[in-house]
């Protein structure tokens, strides 16, 4: 990757930038809404046994950025295609042919990185964990790209990686630790803020705030005015999370939460900020696959920030299967799991909907929510709602 002294600092100007240098390269994915979804997020949720224990009640307006329909159906294109193309204006193309790329994933950065090596005719290796979904080991292959297996933890991976670079010299393109990628991740929120304004400036209804008082308000997100309150993305190794931030980081009207799953200690930022540290090892094996990381030395910099993200909340696995349902049933829109977890934090995690309901008062919130990801796959759908 680039070096240290060629870094660019984690600011809204770079990440436009950013988004300059990779827009040839990728979708510009749609922003949806749902009255359906509004309704239910603005009700107040029930317990298992019926009853309703001073549930909070906020008033939420959705706006969803699906990322799902993005190139290798996920968002970390962004990153990669960022990533790489700035490594090849310092490097030279020709140097990084010779050497190649290598990386760790899961599934998605796998297949986006995959991609761009393709694109760009650049060799590739990527260490895949064996338990990966099986889609997503076949969509990295499918570009061309050598996959080598590991265990399912991090320090597993990390282990291959470095073996693989003592062998061929390869160039690491992180899943998250690393400026360039974050920049190229906070597109999407880029992305987001334009079209929710776009949106309700041609559709006034579909905010919360009326117009006199979101103009009173005040800026939010690029000079979009504040029509998103807040934005939530998933949570895993963290590059979505802190891109996000460091996009709404001059822009106090839009706050920005992030959202993980429970299961297993999957949720390690959210007890590190509770702790006042990084933790730096996770083992588990959530259904929200891609979230199954620690999150990153340089992605927690940011996200333990106050001043860029306001909160990390986790859910768990049946809250993040019923919030996938909704998506599925009610928008006709395919998500993995690691994309379900913003909307489940939104639905049913009663601390953050008591956020909402304090701080948005009666006029409520417009809430962006970012679907990382849309790659799963019938069998895995069936299996994931069998026993339901």
């Amino acid at each position: 990757m680039t070096e240290p002294s060629h870094w660019l600092p984690l600011t809204e100007e770079n990440v436009r930038k950013a988004y300059d240098i990779i827009k040839p390269y990728i979708h510009h994915t749609p922003v949806l809404t749902s009255k359906t979804l509004n309704r239910i997020a603005s009700s107040p949720q029930t317990t298992t046994d019926g009853q309703l224990p001073a549930a909070a009640q906020p008033k939420i307006n959705l706006f969803f950025k699906c990322e799902n329909y993005q190139r290798i159906g996920a968002f970390k294109v962004r990153g990669a295609f960022h990533a790489v193309l700035r490594l090849v204006q310092e490097m030279g193309e020709e140097d990084v042919r010779k050497r190649g790329l290598v990386t760790h994933s899961s599934g998605n950065h796998a297949q986006a990185l995959a991609l761009v090596a393709q694109t760009l005719n650049i060799p590739a290796y990527i260490v895949m964990p064996t338990i990966s979904i099986p889609s997503k080991i076949a969509g990295t292959k499918s570009y061309g790209a050598r996959v080598i297996f590991s265990g399912s933890t991090s320090q597993e991976r990390e282990a291959i990686v470095e073996r693989v670079i003592q062998e061929t010299s390869a160039i690491l393109v992180p899943p998250y630790e690393h400026p360039d990628v974050i920049l190229g991740q906070g597109t999407a929120g880029l992305e987001l803020a334009e079209q929710v304004s776009e949106l309700v400036a041609k559709r006034p209804e579909l905010s919360v705030h009326t117009p006199h008082t979101a103009a009173r308000s005040g800026g939010g997100g690029g000079g979009g005015g504040a029509v998103l309150d807040a934005v939530i993305t998933p949570l895993g190794g963290g590059g979505l999370t802190s891109g996000t931030a460091t996009f709404f980081s001059e822009s106090p009207a839009t706050r920005v939460f992030g959202a993980e799953p429970s299961f297993e200690g999957g949720d390690d930022c959210r007890r590190g900020l509770a702790q006042g540290k990084r933790i730096e090892t996770v083992k588990t094996l959530t259904i929200a696959d891609g979230l199954r990381t620690p999150v990153g030395v340089i992605p927690w910099s940011v996200i333990s920030d106050p001043r860029k993200v306001n909160g990390v909340y986790a859910v768990t696995e049946a809250q993040i299967k019923d919030a996938m349902r909704l998506v599925l049933e009610r928008m006709k829109v395919v998500i993995e799991p690691s994309a379900a977890v913003p909307l489940a934090v939104v639905l049913y995690n009663e601390e953050f909907r008591r956020v909402v309901e304090k701080e948005g008062g009666e006029e409520g919130w417009n809430i962006g929510v970012v679907f990382s990801g849309g790659n799963t796959t019938v069998d895995v759908i069936g299996k994931l709602f069998a026993d339901n």
